[in-house]
This record gives structure tokens, sequence and C-alpha cells, in this order.
């Protein structure tokens, strides 16, 4: 058997990495507060142990600000509200930034009216949606974040890539106890995960994806030759009609009723990529909410309550031989307590290709620990 080449990871402080990623984007054009903003929006999702969305995904943003689909300068507006909802128009501007503004807006409409919600229309990228939902906590808030995304994912039955990995991310507040914080794509793994196997030189697991003609595939790669992502759950059998589900509502609240594109239509990534054609709404959509807990009952009751829900489900019986049962949001926290301390394991091709955008920006490198 063939020995695998071993993979080499550099480890890099969390302050460094906010003072390279801060300074790319001033680089960009960004005005100082904006890039303040972007860069605690992209790094967390490093620290919190999702590397598919963090400091990976730098050079993938300044490219889109090159190529004018990003606007550095950009000002959000709102084109439509009521006491408790609004659409917002993120005029090309960053997700890491628009949503931000966005999920701010959903807060304020909350203190108001009890719940607050915002479709967002003509962003881009917007990072993990970890980043919005969680904003409302400090508030003594439940917190919704989801978007769509470019189509790399096949409905159930299909060939056809005609859905984005279209996360979704509640955040529920508690007392004592952790907070209860699900982030999660509504494919059986998101498409991040596949490029960690491509620079792992690694297969997917099994349900994954699919290839050019529906049939199942382990290859990391199939994306590039014509196949799918599948939906939560792989193939109908073990659900993946429900994720299709899931998926598909994501998509309609965040582009059909924002006014963003949506399905086959929604704009990749990748700044080389071409746009889709007749595009039936404007950018990248997304939709966020705030639900005020003493709107339904006194906030202190509900945390006593979340904090009792919460032990209850960290404490269930374990199954022999393995680890203690994990409510969402645990593992995250845990990497995000390593990592502020200790710092983050930079794959090599990254960091090779931070490297190269340091040169490219004239910018201090990236230094190790």
């Amino acid at each position: 058997m063939e020995k695998q080449e071993e993979i080499k990871y550099y480890q890099i402080a969390y302050n460094e990495l906010i003072r390279f990623t801060n300074e790319a984007f001033l680089r960009m054009g960004f005005e100082p507060e904006q890039a303040a903003i972007a860069t605690q929006n992209l790094i967390r999702a490093d620290v919190r142990g999702i590397d598919s969305h963090g400091i990976a995904r730098l050079n993938g943003y300044i490219r889109l600000v090159k190529s004018n689909r990003i606007n550095p300068k950009a000002k959000t507006f709102i084109e439509h509200e009521s006491p408790s909802t609004a659409t917002l128009n993120g005029n090309k501007g960053v997700g890491l930034v628009v949503g931000d503004v966005a999920m701010k807006l959903a807060i304020e409409k909350a203190k108001t009216a009890g719940t607050g919600w915002v479709a967002v229309n003509n962003s881009n990228h917007f990072g993990i949606a970890a980043n919005y939902a969680m904003m409302a906590l400090e508030q003594d808030m439940i917190g919704i974040a989801m978007t769509n995304a470019s189509a790399l994912v096949a409905p159930t039955f299909s060939k056809s890539k005609m859905l984005g990995t279209n996360p979704i991310c509640y955040a529920f507040p508690s007392g004592t106890e952790a907070p209860f914080i699900a982030d999660f794509a509504t494919t059986t793994a998101a498409n991040g995960k596949l490029e960690i196997l491509q620079r792992e030189n690694q297969n997917t697991p099994d349900g994954w994806v699919q290839d050019e003609i529906g049939n199942p595939s382990t290859d990391a790669h199939i994306l590039k030759k014509g196949g799918a992502l599948l939906p939560l759950g792989g193939d109908k059998t073990h659900g993946g009609h429900k994720g299709f589900a899931l998926g598909s509502i994501v998509d309609i609240l965040t582009g059909v009723l924002s006014g963003a594109s949506f399905g086959p239509w929604v704009p990749p990534f990748p700044a080389y990529v071409p746009m889709p054609e007749n595009m039936p709404g404007e950018g990248i959509g997304h939709f966020f909410g705030a639900m005020r807990i003493d709107a339904f009952q006194p906030a202190a009751t509900f945390k006593s309550r979340m904090d009792l829900w919460l032990k209850t489900f960290r404490n269930a019986s374990a199954i022999e031989n393995k680890h203690q049962p994990l409510v969402p949001g645990d593992i995250e926290r845990t990497f995000t307590q390593q990592r502020i301390n200790q710092g983050v394991p930079i794959i090599e091709n990254v960091y090779q290709d931070i490297l190269q955008l340091a040169d490219e920006l004239n910018i201090t490198p990236l230094k190790t620990i």
C-alpha cells in the first residue's frame, strides 16, 4: 500500500491572523470600521474550527473585489420595511459586513416589536452563519441566520446542480450553561469540506457526492467533473429528500423573498467562474431573525429552563466506548478556547497561498508561532 504523504500545518497566533486579514481588507479599499468587521467575521470561522470558511477564503474575497463583484465602499440601504421587518439591499458589499448590518437591524426591530426579520439581496458570501445568529445572544434574544449559495447541490432524484449548501444557524441564550448554537449546511457536507479533503488528498465518505450522471462517488474533486453535492441525508433512503426540503426553504427565504437570485442563478464564489445568465434577482441573499425572549416569557425564566435542557442533554447516557453526548456549539466552543490560546493550524497549501497574497498586496507575511 502506497504511503500517504504527511500533511504539514503552520501554527498562527489568533492576533496575527487578525492583523494580516485586517491589513488585506484595508489594502483593498475597505474603510477601517468595515475592514475590522469583515476581519472578525472571517477569522471567527478559523477560531471555531470551521477551517473551510476562514482565512482560506481570504484570497477569494480579494479576487471578488478585483473583479468588481464586491464593492469595498458599499453602503447598504433599506428597500422596504415594516415595524418588525425589512428588506435590505447590500449594494454589492461583502457579506461579512452586510450580514453584520442586517442582523443589527433585526435586533433593533426586535427591541421594539418583539421580533425582527431582515431579508437581504445584492450581497456576497457572508462566511459562517453563526457570526450573525450569535449576535442576538448578548441581547437575551434567539438569533437566526441563513444564506443561499451558488448551485452545487442536486435535488433528490436529479443530476442537475440547482441549490447551494444553504446553511442555517439558530442560537439560543442560556444562563450558566454554554448556549445552544446549531450552525449547519443543508447538505451532507459543505463544499468547504470537499476543499479540505482535496488539500489533504483524501476521498469523501459515502453519501456526500454523486457524479455527473447521478451515481454515488467518493471523489473529492467530483464537482470539477460535473458532479454534485447531495442534500443532507444523502439519497432518498437516508432522508435526502428532507435535506432537499431544508435547502429549498433557505433558498426561498433568502432568495425569492428578498429579491436576490436563487436556485441555479446564485452567483458563484470563485471570481473566475462566469456569472449565471438571466439572473432573476440581485446577488446572493440572506435572511436574519431576532426574537426577544421576554416577548414570550421572562428572560430569566427561559434561561433557567434552557440551562436545565442543556444539562439534561449533555448528561445523556453515552454509548459504550463513545465520548459524552454533545450539544450543538460544544465542539466549536472547545476549538475557540484552544485556538485563541494556542493558535490556529493552517494547512501548507493555504499558508503558501497567503504568502503569495502578502507579496501581491505588500503586507508583512503571516508569522508562525
